[in-house]
């Protein structure tokens, strides 16, 4: 339990980091933000394959059989249509910040910046819960991976967070305390996804297709277009590659 612990402040914790980058290199440039966004991109890609999804597979073989498929494509959608649903009642992170862009004043501007971070933070639980999944499954080594790849993919989130804070006139206690708290919901997701599992064996291989579903559907609606937006594909693309392959190393190498 001490390591779930641990590791949940470490992924939660990864936000903070984050977000003193952004109080220190206010101007981050597109280009460093989409590559490393993109590396994370591939871990996290990685990481829900062989960690998750896989994994998912070959447990419930010992419970359904041959039906095991059918769970794991089921969990996976299951996944992905569950942040679907919550960009339906949550606006959606880049129309938030892309409308806060414009020469917008007082109330209006103010309101769209803690709408900005409640969809972050919202959208933070499904990846605690996919870290802590992890740990429940009772492989240490893949839940490291799977909580590495959401860590790195924390940081970048943690940076853009702070710019439109500031930028709508928020103090800069404030904005490091609102950044953080984004944090801490991944902390509590990871202890829910936990105790989940450790309860519910039964739901095992469920709860690691679903968990992938959420990583996956992250990864292709909200990383992958963002590091495409800005010109730097080719590197972005890169990026991913080298992301994804330094996960399978890791992989291998703790096996």
């Amino acid at each position: 339990m001490k390591i779930v612990l641990l590791t949940a402040l470490g992924v939660g914790g990864a936000t903070v980091i984050g977000a003193v980058i952004g109080f220190i290199f206010k101007r981050t440039s597109h280009r460093f933000s989409d590559i490393v966004l993109a590396f994370a991109a591939g871990v996290m890609l990685a990481a829900a394959v062989v960690g998750l999804i896989l994994p998912a597979v070959e447990y419930g073989e010992a419970l359904v059989g041959k039906w095991t498929i059918l769970v794991t494509v089921a969990g996976i959608f299951a996944g992905a249509f569950c942040l679907v649903l919550i960009d339906k009642l949550v606006p959606h992170q880049h129309d938030i910040v892309s409308a806060d862009t414009e020469t917008h004043r007082g109330n209006e501007r103010m309101n769209k910046v803690f709408l900005f971070v409640m969809a972050i933070a919202i959208h933070n639980l499904p990846e605690g819960i996919a870290a802590g999944v992890g740990f429940g499954a009772g492989n240490t080594a893949e839940a490291l991976i799977i909580a590495g790849g959401i860590a790195l993919q924390n940081i970048p989130e943690g940076m853009v967070i702070i710019g439109p804070m500031l930028a709508a006139g928020i103090k800069p206690k404030r904005t490091f305390f609102y950044a953080a708290l984004t944090g801490v919901v991944e902390i509590v997701g990871t202890v829910i996804g936990y105790f989940a599992v450790s309860v519910a064996t039964a739901v095992l291989p469920a709860a690691l297709a679903f968990a992938g579903g959420t990583m996956l559907y992250v990864i292709s609606d909200e990383m992958i277009p963002e590091t495409h937006a800005h010109g730097s594909e080719k590197g972005a693309t890169f990026a991913l590659l080298v992301g994804f392959c330094l996960m399978l190393f890791m992989d291998v190498l703790l096996a």
